[in-house]
């Protein structure tokens, strides 16, 4: 883990960090959160859990390799730019091409 990660640790969790682990202990089949800068611990491990990213809730299913990183890390908030084709006049070359 990486030292911010364990300097949270060391200062004790958050009261909404408290109850998601409570929620996350009970039966349920997957639970929702919009606390992004929760970390992954041990506890949360083969669970699924839907974390927020601004728009809709990610379900991800927690592995080993996730711990010790941030819930948000894996909802991103941001989508991939798909630029479209350059118009007619966009570029030097398209300049002579005709129109019809």
């Amino acid at each position: 883990m990486g030292a911010r990660q364990r300097r949270k640790l060391k200062r004790k969790l958050r009261e909404n960090e408290e109850k998601l682990l409570e929620e996350l202990k009970s039966d349920k089949e997957s639970v929702k959160t919009h606390l992004r800068d929760a970390i992954v611990l041990p506890e949360m491990v083969g669970k699924k859990i839907g974390i927020h990213s601004g728009k809709s809730f990610e379900y991800v299913e927690i592995k080993t390799e996730m711990i010790g990183h941030y819930l948000g890390e894996f909802a991103l908030t941001r989508k991939k730019v798909l630029h479209g084709a350059a118009g007619v006049g966009a570029t030097r070359s398209s300049k002579y091409v005709p129109l019809k």
